[in-house]
């Protein structure tokens, strides 16, 4: 409905302006508009000389029934988190809401209590998508409640959703999404659009925080601003200045392979002094670190467009210049092919077999999979696009999170990493692993690596120190547990602990076997069990060391045990909780439901961690 001059208040001047701005108005505006103007009639009232009365609304041509209505004080935010991210971003956002006045409720979405929708108005959720689309560990409660049909008409919930994600997965955000859209099915409205995020989402994090504020605020959203620098330091939670847009240079102090001679395999064993820094973690924290790329593949690619190493091109919003060479080795992401950056070359180079590409769904999922920027340089005949045009649409090169191998009691001001070396052959041209390939072939003793402390709240020690741990990491998934067991021996707990472990040959990848040894002969290791899958003409692998030992486990889980798991995902991890389900049904005589249902419930209670990639 257009406003009139006979149905409000406005001159005919205002009514033409007010008619061309509010159809462009977002919901978010709408709202944020609605309480600026309502602290406005606040503040005159409260500056009005004693005495003087007020003009009622009602005598502007405003009815009580047509007034805006009172935003509520009551904010509940939700986070899924598998890392960190999430978490942290959330505890930023609960500290802005509080700090204007709000009344926050913040929560894990594992830790509420789904039938609780019913009574929230406002709700922000913050959540990671994991794996191949799916919610992290402790959003899959959540998640499978709203999409059932218990979950409950929403009529009255205002919401809105930030989704962390990475463009180089097919299923960008997804977890973001389905959260976004079930609300909406359910009735509610949202508060302002869902924003997806990127791996380096803290300027789209913190936009999306300011719209939040501004739309539950009846004050100017200035008065709370969250900077992108803010938004950084959000998951570290560590009083130091260093963090994610802030890393600090961590000297090397030591760079070992940890593989014997003959292995086929590169593990590198990597300290690092923390001296300095003022950056603390707990056992189950991981490191960032923000490698560079290969000098050969940006060397190849420049070659390959006939681009000048030495021109200079912009690499940020300050406007900060660096030459190409420079910029495609340390600031922009060249290995990933990722759908964003493939549209905007697309727009670059119209000509180009692009456009075609993208049209094929099938084609561009093998593209993205199995193809770096020089193939695509390569492939579809990008020779033409300047250098600052196409590295304009590059994203940041992400930092790699490595769960830390070290207990800072055990090590104070340093942190220990376990890092596979990645390599491989692809189309007659070797590849590598940005990260673990710059650790191993160009970091020697004394040179320094960008760093920041990554908190992962999903994954920590259990808060009774004689509660009995079982951990289960093959390969470099073991890294974390001897974190964990550096910070049992130095904090005397008494609890049990068994290990499973597991890699290709005993005599050349048992990784840290003297240290796991001493702590067996010294009891703070209780039991080890290991698979060595390539030493015997049937491959056996850590779950059917658990299988075996499936009455022992059982007893350890009925005693309280917690659950640990750390490493690959598509097939360890599944694996290993396909053997926790069969030793629950045969042990404790329950059926596939029951045990899938027990295991929900050791989630629920900690009892059950993964850290999984």
């Amino acid at each position: 409905m257009e406003l009139q001059v006979t149905n409000s208040p406005f001159n005919q001047e205002q009514i033409e302006l007010l008619n061309r701005l509010i159809p462009t108005l977002n919901d978010g505006q709408k709202t944020w508009l609605s309480g600026y103007l309502t602290a406005i009639q606040g503040f005159a009232a409260a500056a009005a000389p004693a005495g003087v009365e007020q003009q009622p609304a009602s005598s502007a041509g405003i009815t009580p029934e047509s007034a805006p209505a009172a935003v509520s004080k009551e904010v509940t935010v939700l986070f899924g988190s598998q890392t960190g991210n999430s978490s942290g971003l959330s505890k930023k956002l609960a500290k802005k809401l509080e700090e204007q006045g709000l009344q926050v409720t913040l929560s894990a979405m594992g830790d509420f209590k789904p039938n609780g929708l019913k009574k929230v108005e406002n709700l922000l959720i913050i959540v990671s998508t994991h794996g191949e689309g799916e919610p992290p560990d402790n959003a899959i409660p959540l998640h499978e409640f709203l999409h059932s049909k218990r979950a409950p008409k929403l009529d009255g919930l205002r919401y809105s959703v930030l989704a962390l994600g990475d463009t180089s997965y097919e299923f960008f955000c997804q977890t973001g999404k389905d959260f976004d859209h079930r609300l909406q099915e359910l009735g509610g409205t949202a508060l302002i659009p869902r924003v997806d995020c990127d791996v380096d989402f803290d300027e789209a994090a913190a936009e999306w925080m300011n719209d939040v504020l501004a739309s539950l605020s009846s004050t100017p959203a200035s008065a709370g601003t969250v900077t992108s620098e803010a938004v950084g330091a959000a998951g570290s939670g560590v009083e130091s200045e260093f963090n994610r847009t802030n890393p600090f240079k961590a000297e090397v102090l030591e760079n070992l392979n940890l593989n014997g001679r003959g292995s086929d395999r590169e593990t590198r064993h990597i300290e690092l002094s923390l001296e300095g820094s003022n950056l603390d973690y707990e056992p189950g924290d991981s490191l960032g670190v923000f490698p560079e790329n290969h000098p050969r593949l940006v060397d190849e690619l420049i070659t390959a467009m006939e681009w000048n190493a030495d021109e200079r091109v912009t690499v940020n919003k300050s406007g900060d210049q660096v030459s190409v060479r420079e910029a495609l080795l340390r600031y922009f992401e060249i290995t990933a092919v990722t759908k964003p950056v493939v549209e905007q070359l697309a727009k670059l180079s119209p000509g180009s077999g692009l456009p075609a590409l993208l049209a094929d769904d099938s084609e561009f999922r093998k593209v993205m999979n199995s193809c770096d920027l020089l193939d695509l340089v390569q492939d579809y005949g990008l020779k033409g696009i300047s250098a600052a045009s196409f590295i304009a649409v590059l994203r940041k090169i992400p930092a790699r999170l490595y769960s830390i191998a070290s207990s800072s009691k055990s090590f104070p001001d340093e942190v220990h990493l376990t890092v596979r070396t990645v390599r491989y052959e692809s189309r007659g041209r070797e590849r590598y692993g940005v990260c673990s390939v710059h650790l191993a072939e160009r970091t020697e003793i004394g040179d320094t690596l960008p760093v920041f402390i990554q908190q992962n709240p999903n994954f920590k020690l259990p808060e009774n120190p004689d509660a009995p741990i079982i951990m289960v990491g093959p390969g470099t998934g073991v890294a974390p547990f001897r974190s964990f067991l550096g910070e049992r021996e130095e904090t005397g707990a008494e609890g049990k602990t068994w290990l499973f472990y597991g890699d290709q040959h005993f005599s050349t990848d048992f990784l840290y076997q003297t240290e796991w040894q001493r702590w067996l002969k010294d009891g703070v290791l209780t039991k080890m069990d290991v698979a060595f899958s390539r030493d015997t003409e049937e491959k056996v692998y850590v779950q059917h060391r658990m299988l075996e030992h499936s009455k022992e486990l059982y007893q350890w889980i009925q005693e309280g045990a917690a659950i640990y798991i750390c490493g690959d995902e598509k097939r360890m991890a599944h694996d290993v909780h396909a053997a926790l389900a069969t030793i629950l049904e045969q042990e404790g005589g329950l059926t596939p439901e029951q045990a899938a249902e027990y295991l929900t419930r050791l989630q629920q209670e900690k009892r059950y961690q993964r850290d999984v990639y």
